[in-house]
């Protein structure tokens, strides 16, 4: 080869042709420009390969290569216009559902071609900052669409930082439109029917208002107007042919002024709703109703028929605020006098989880890579065969370090005493352990404010005593140390669980979806939560005007979503109580001396899994 020779060239020539054949498209013409990739016609456009050929630039060539030629192959453009939304989210979720679509279908065909798509994914994330997105309201809803059900249809985990824009939307979009997500993998395959699925998503999103006519009963009307009128269109084209398409040509302008009325609108804020004039909905044509916002969201993502009277009273507060400093040394000294003579064994507990964590940090390598360390143990090879190419290797990342850990503790009036103590130093104990193997912790606790109601109580009497409120107290959640704290800082905050007058009642169901809710907006890859109570949820305001079992079957609902979605993995301890019989991996401890074993057990259990394992056998159960 000369030196005149682009060295890319040969890859640039096969990948074309590749991309023809996958698109079945032999006339199609294959450009590498710095401009956008796209499609223009006949041409597709794919991102440059430099002479170099790194690995990134020729990963990401094949895998924006595949995803347009799979568009080309299974999208029908007349199919797509049909069913095409007119707002502007309803139309960005429309797109991006259809482009998941083709390639979930093409990785169903071609599976190669998922492997490819997954590295464009990667680096359009990595350049828009998807991995550093913490609030939902700053990750594009579309895009989480378009992710969602690439996830779905095909159950492989995205990459990193697209997962986080879809699991910052996925309770929203689950919650809204989970019956409709259910049925992807019927109608795949059938661009009519994914369309028609597409949007009654939409609808359920809340953008029905920007979806515009429906095509379908547009056709129905059309095909019935047919068949009762068969004389007309016998009738000769001058017998008032001539007012008629000047009828339809204003209905059709009409029609058009109408739509960009209600694109319009659809893309105005709701502050700048907020501010109309109300005299401008006499201008409105006679009989359109005005453009409504989408209903609030429920109260819970696991059971949308769970009420709560009022979240006026309810509460998330650091523990550092419910105490002033002085305070919570104070009482941090008194938690470690009264369990002085059980901390010895805690911390031989904790340091054998640290020895079996430990253990599994043991340097290992991948070898025969492409890039990498050279590997120097495999350069006789290259001795004895010159044409040989060199061999790199790369350091093995450890699972678990990239995982939290989130321990959620019942703060309830039943658990005063020697429970509350132990629970509270076994989780001190615990959080400076794993954070010593770089694994995060988040401790949390759950009561409610007040006892029989509190404040939520005296406004539901104040309004006249509504049947079946729903909740009907003050929730307490407390954060004793956030994922990102450092123990130490964190330290003197569990010394709050000693304060007089804390602990009240529990409303396990609403504090699970809390912990979970803040799980999932972690950008770690492993997530293990952690509850430990000593009953049943119990709050005795809620359960006088509700049913019995009000609160427990939320809370069974709420477990069964968790566990369903498989993204956390959860644990449960019961002390002196049952808990078996609500969750799926859960142990009972008949005395709070053997909680330290418990938790330490639990958890070395889930680390000596292989998680990726775990996490082929959860996408076997989502499908």
């Amino acid at each position: 080869m000369s030196k005149s020779d682009n060295p890319a060239d040969p890859f640039k020539k096969a990948l074309a042709e590749a991309t023809k054949a996958l698109a079945n498209n032999g006339e199609l013409n294959v450009a590498f420009t710095v401009d956008p990739p796209g499609l223009a016609e006949d041409t597709m456009r794919l991102p440059q390969v430099t002479r170099r050929m790194t690995k990134a630039e020729v990963l990401l060539a094949r895998g924006t290569a595949d995803a347009l030629a799979l568009r080309l192959r299974f999208h029908n453009d007349a199919t797509h216009a049909k069913y095409l939304p007119q707002g502007q989210m309803a139309r960005d979720l429309y797109e991006a559902m259809e482009t998941a679509r083709c390639e979930a279908v093409g990785a169903r065909v071609m599976p190669g071609t998922a492997s490819n798509i997954d590295a464009k994914i990667s680096a359009d994330a990595d350049r828009l900052g998807f991995s550093q997105i913490t609030d939902a309201a700053q990750a594009p809803l579309p895009t989480a669409a378009g992710y969602l059900v690439r996830h779905l249809a095909t159950g492989r985990d995205l990459p990193n930082g697209a997962d986080n824009v879809m699991e910052l939307w996925r309770d929203f979009m689950e919650a809204e439109a989970g019956d409709t997500l259910q049925n992807i993998d019927a109608c795949l395959e059938d661009q009519i029917e994914f369309s028609r699925l597409s949007r009654d998503f939409i609808r359920d999103l809340g953008y029905g208002d920007q979806l515009g006519e429906d095509p379908d009963q547009r056709d129905d009307e059309q095909d019935q107007d047919s068949e009762e009128d068969p004389e007309e269109q016998d009738q000769p084209e001058n017998e008032g042919g001539d007012d008629q398409d000047q009828d339809d040509e204003q209905d059709d302008a009409d029609d058009d002024q109408q739509t960009e009325t209600e694109d319009t609108q659809a893309q105005v804020s709701m502050e700048d709703m907020d501010d109309m004039d109300m005299s401008d909905e006499a201008e409105m044509a006679d009989g359109e109703p005005p453009l409504e916002p989408p209903p609030p969201p429920p109260h819970s993502d696991a059971d949308p028929n769970y009420k709560v009277y009022t979240t006026d009273f309810d509460e998330e507060i650091r523990a550092e605020d419910l105490a002033e400093p002085a305070e919570l040394e104070r009482l941090r000294a008194y938690l470690d006098q009264q369990l002085d003579p059980l901390k010895g064994a805690v911390s031989r507990l904790a340091n054998k989880l640290q020895r079996r964590l430990q253990a599994q940090q043991n340097r290992s390598w991948l070898f025969d890579l492409e890039e990498g360390i050279l590997d120097a143990g495999r350069l006789a090879r290259v001795v004895v065969s010159p044409t040989t190419p060199l061999s790199f290797k790369q350091e093995k990342d450890t699972d678990f370090r990239d995982t939290i850990v989130t321990l959620l503790l019942d703060n309830s009036g039943s658990m005063r005493g020697r429970p509350i103590s132990i629970a509270a130093i076994c989780a001190d104990v615990l959080a400076r352990t794993l954070e010593r193997c770089s694994v995060k912790v988040e401790i949390l606790g759950f009561t409610t404010r007040a006892w029989k109601g509190g404040q939520s109580r005296e406004k539901w009497l104040a309004a006249g005593r509504a049947q079946t409120p729903g909740r009907l107290n003050d929730l307490r959640h407390i954060i004793y140390k956030r994922a990102d704290a450092p123990w130490r800082r964190a330290r003197p905050n569990l010394g709050l669980m000693m304060k007089e007058g804390l602990l009240k009642e529990n409303i396990d169901g609403e504090a699970l979806e809390w912990a979970h809710r803040r799980m999932m907006a972690r950008p770690e890859a492993r997530r293990i939560l952690m509850v430990i109570s000593d009953g049943a949820p119990v709050d005795d305001s809620t359960l006088s005007v509700n049913s019995a079992s009000y609160l427990e079957k939320h809370l069974r609902d709420v477990i069964a979503m968790v566990e369903k979605r498989r993204a956390v993995e959860l644990i449960a301890i019961g002390i002196g109580h049952d808990v078996t019989r609500y969750y799926e991996r859960a142990v009972t401890i008949t005395d709070v001396e053997q909680l330290a074993g418990a938790m330490t057990e639990q958890l070395a259990g889930l680390f000596d899994n292989d998680p990726r394992a775990k996490a082929r056998r959860a996408l076997g159960r989502a499908g």
